[in-house]
């Protein structure tokens, strides 16, 4: 049962990535592990995109509010 809800939300993000920045993009993609099975940490991605973890939390809660929006905005829509 969490694989398939897992599986919707997951369905749900990329439906919408399109609207984040590149280094955005790269932050979700890598702390919710979209383009594999295991979810990075904060640390983890700030090693490989050589900045520190705070700024990778900066980015990751500025892309979550972005598609949190960006669900919200959609779903009204729908609803008209």
């Amino acid at each position: 049962m969490d694989a398939v809800q897992l599986k919707l939300e997951s369905n749900k993000i990329y439906q919408h990535i399109h609207i984040l920045d590149a280094r955005e993009k790269e932050v979700i993609i890598g702390r919710f592990g979209l383009d594999q099975d295991k979810e990075k940490t904060q640390r983890e991605i700030a090693r490989e995109l050589g900045i520190s973890r705070s700024y990778v939390s900066r980015i990751e809660k500025r892309a979550l509010m972005k598609l949190f929006n960006e669900f919200y905005r959609t779903k009204q829509t729908q609803n008209r």
